[in-house]
């Protein structure tokens, strides 16, 4: 079968091989891999900046962003052939930290956790995967290739949880939130926000195309202009900062709204950037009760409930997210820049 594998730590290595197809073990799902979402993560990747193989291997099998269909599943195991699933991406640390013990791993302390596709563990870049069921979550079929972005969902339904948690630590009422950055995980909070009946505002510097028609069509109002005006018009109660900026996220913390929540679940290049006055943030936080979050990963539950929500999404509208469906044989322009790209899918089986 074909696989998508990289070498971790030299650039220009991701390539399609010929690997052999995988044999169930201890109960596992066997999956034929429909699609794989690419991200910048897979892009790092790429350049050989991030990632580990597996113990005792140069290369591994890449691909995080997951969708297949069962092919077989053990009795007992609560899937049945034909099922759509993803693969979930974290797994917990060998020697498992308080966090991984308790079922938390995308909480884990010590950093030992595995990752399928990055981290130690082989993806689902591939015609034929197995999982675990315990590590497997179910999409609505009737999704097709959009229930590749569970993944990336999972990411938002994560910080729209802890934004739950901590809000519930007095009363807790929003009414507006503001997201910054109109990629794929601003444009999946966008969503999960109107889900939740909130007054959406996304902030992204892209003047037109496809991304204003889309945070219109949430219901959700698109501002191509500075951040920081659009934080203080709106007097946003929930702010998940998606892009990873600098500016942007001086921005959201430079803001003054008592009782503020803000996620920061964007990744940035590590650049430096303008410096902040930090008595001056610190004095702010405390005098008006703010709490800023930082939130990556997902843990099953967090899956399921993106699941729940793409479920109840326009499927229209999630399609349109998907910009570029890239063959298998022209792999390397899946990886490309380009300006209109939103999320670009990997076709498994093409």
């Amino acid at each position: 079968m074909k696989a998508i594998t990289a070498e971790p730590g030299r650039a220009g290595s991701v390539r399609v091989e010929e690997i052999d197809a995988p044999e169930p073990t201890g109960g596992e799902l066997l999956v034929e891999g429909l699609a794989l979402g690419i991200c910048g993560t897979d892009r790092e990747l790429l350049s050989g900046v991030y990632g580990s193989a597996p113990t005792g291997r140069s290369r591994l099998v890449i691909g995080h962003e997951s969708l297949g269909r069962v092919l077989s599943a053990p009795p007992g195991s609560g899937f049945r052939a034909g099922e759509h699933v993803v693969g979930v991406v974290r797994r917990p640390d060998p020697e498992p930290c308080g966090a991984c013990a308790h079922g938390e791993f995308d909480m884990c302390r010590n950093g030992r956790y595995r990752e399928r596709g990055i981290k130690e563990l082989d993806g689902f870049g591939a015609q034929r995967w197995t999982v675990e069921p315990e590590f497997a979550v179910r999409v609505d079929a009737a999704l097709g290739l959009s229930g590749a972005l569970l993944e990336p969902a999972s990411v938002v339904a994560k910080a729209w949880d802890q934004l739950d948690r901590v809000g519930a630590r007095a009363w807790y009422c929003p009414a507006v939130a503001v997201v910054t950055g109109a990629g794929p995980i601003g444009l999946l909070a966008a969503l999960m926000g109107r889900q939740r009946g909130l007054e959406v505002h996304v902030v992204d510097r892209v003047e037109d195309g496809g991304k204003p028609a889309l945070v219109g069509a949430l219901g959700a109002e698109y501002h191509a202009e500075d951040p920081g005006a659009v934080l203080a018009e709106t007097e946003a109660d929930i702010v998940l900062e998606t892009t990873g900026a600098g500016p942007v996220i001086g921005a959201v913390l430079g803001r003054d709204r008592p009782y503020s929540l803000t996620a920061l679940v964007g990744l940035g290049d590590g650049a430096r950037s303008e410096a902040l006055d930090l008595a001056a943030l610190g004095t702010r936080m405390v005098l008006s009760n703010a709490v800023v979050l930082g939130s990556v990963n997902a843990n099953v539950r967090h899956w399921t409930t993106a699941a729940e929500a793409l479920a109840r999404a326009d499927g229209e509208w999630l399609a349109s997210l998907v910009t570029r469906r890239v063959p298998l044989t022209e792999l390397d322009t899946a990886f490309e820049h380009r300006p209109e790209d939103i999320k670009v899918l990997i076709d498994l089986q093409s």
